[in-house]
């Protein structure tokens, strides 16, 4: 089974979000079939919590149906707004290709399928 297309995936995440209240868009659009996702939960207190796609030594043993091959890991917890759009930045000179996605909600709700990796 293959994974839905980053674009896919990201359209749909961004329709849930919005029609859930919680306002969702692109801030920097990637590839079309295969880029990065990063999600940017802002917490509307300066502060955000950010997801990015496991590596992918993680995934072997993952059910391909989950999020549709999409799983994310935690990268920060309510740390400066400012220090998440840094890092962000970074890997957009890193990975040009990558998608980020910034969505709005108080209590870090991200609504993404998350593996704690420790």
């Amino acid at each position: 089974m293959q994974r839905i297309t980053s674009e896919f995936f990201v359209s749909a995440y961004i329709r849930r979000r919005n029609m859930m209240g919680k306002f969702t868009a692109v801030v920097h659009r990637g590839a079309d079939e295969a880029g990065a996702i990063f999600i940017k939960v802002s917490r509307l207190d300066g502060t955000a919590d950010l997801y990015g796609p496991i590596p992918q030594m993680f995934t072997e043993d993952l059910d391909p149906a989950i999020a549709g091959g999409r799983v994310f890991e935690r990268l920060a917890v309510a740390a400066p707004e400012r220090e998440v759009d840094e890092r962000l930045f970074r890997e957009r000179g890193f990975d040009t290709d990558c998608w980020i996605v910034e969505t709005e909600c108080r209590d870090g709700t991200h609504d993404l399928d998350v593996l704690e990796i420790t």
